[in-house]
């Protein structure tokens, strides 16, 4: 198939020091996940892991090797892991490092560059940096000397023989483009060959991502520009419709430099945000499906066969509602539909 969907994917539900630290003993993203609950008539939390994965700890290596054939058959065609990488220093790495070191399991991967500085933003709190990325030549060169083993694995995702690259926020880059060249400067010297450089277009949108050396873009979904009104007023989780969404995506003009599409099950951030949550109200299997029937048809009418990548966000980010993964309410129902929507394509 021509099509090749990528969800990403959070290397979040493991132990690490740093978190112990920062959110206290034995912290994973289960622990918001777990503590969620319903803020309004009908509001789905929590959302509960079904089998056969259920609450997982991805220092286990068996739990990789059942994620891969859920999304086998479900039609997705590979992963990317976000990386979390700060000038040399590597946070929640353990499950690339078990596929690296393991070879298992068998199934196709990329890696996304998350270069934001980590705060307490993120779960709703201060802006307190807990570790600040940094830029300089020598940590550019660095992180692809970091990042060459991975991309020379034969299971790395490739574009036209390249591997792909993607950077979550490339606008917090200076000089972004010296940055991109020494990235390639740097992989052509180690032999694993110059990298398909896509940026994320996360936070800074309708950008010629070629201005800064990047090859294309991609959409992060959700856009949050495209969340048409307010459903719930000046009550607190605001509420936005997930299918006016999806539509307002679809409608997007289109841009003069490649851009990826991305598409999205669900969102709803009050695990991590709690009264302060943002919610897309009347997602379904269905709606989603329609959702990732027309991006795809877009991507196939857009790409050349050997181009046709298209992003899902997210394999498992539960702390977001927005999962792929089985759960209790709707158990593989979202991955049945993927694999419904992928074979309609190929007829």
């Amino acid at each position: 198939m021509s099509l090749k969907p990528i969800a990403f994917y959070l290397p979040q539900y493991h132990v690490i020091p740093e978190n112990d630290a920062w959110w206290g003993q034995g912290f994973t993203e289960w622990n918001n996940v777990e503590t969620a609950a319903p803020l309004f008539d009908g509001h789905y939390q929590p959302h509960v892991p079904a089998a056969p994965l259920g609450r997982y700890d991805l220092r286990d290596p068996e739990v990789a090797t059942i994620q891969a054939e859920l999304a086998r058959a479900g039609g997705i065609h590979g992963f990317c892991y976000y990386h979390y990488w700060f000038n040399g220093k590597k946070l929640l790495d353990t499950p690339l490092a078990n596929l690296l070191a393991s070879g298992r399991p068998d199934f196709p991967f990329c890696l996304c560059w998350a270069n934001s500085d980590w705060t307490r933003i993120w779960y709703g709190q201060s802006k307190e940096i807990l570790i600040a990325q940094e830029y300089s030549d020598a940590a550019a060169r660095a992180l692809i000397r970091d990042l060459a083993p991975a991309m020379a694995d034969p299971r790395y995702i490739r574009l036209n023989g390249r591997p792909i690259f993607l950077v979550f926020q490339s606008e917090l880059i200076p000089d972004a483009l010296r940055h991109t060249d020494l990235w390639r400067e740097e992989a052509l010297r180690l032999g694993i060959g110059a990298p398909y450089l896509i940026r994320m277009e996360s936070f800074c949108w309708d950008y010629d991502p070629r201005a800064d050396g990047f090859d294309a873009a991609c959409e992060f979904a959700p856009d949050f520009r495209m969340c048409g009104p307010l459903l719930s007023g000046d009550e607190q989780p605001r509420r936005v419709d997930y299918l006016t969404t999806a539509r307002n995506m679809l409608a997007k003009p289109a841009q003069s430099y490649p851009r990826y599409s991305c598409v999205f099950p669900g969102w709803d951030n009050t695990p991590r945000y709690k009264k302060a949550a943002l919610t897309f109200t009347g997602a379904t299997p269905a709606k989603f499906a329609h959702f990732l029937r027309q991006a795809s048809l877009r991507t196939i009418r857009d790409f050349p066969p050997e181009q046709r990548l298209l992003f899902v966000n997210a394999w498992n980010e539960w702390g977001e509602g927005c999962h792929l993964e089985p759960d209790v309410r709707h158990g593989d129902r979202y991955l049945r539909i993927f694999r419904e929507v992928m074979e309609s394509l190929e007829e």
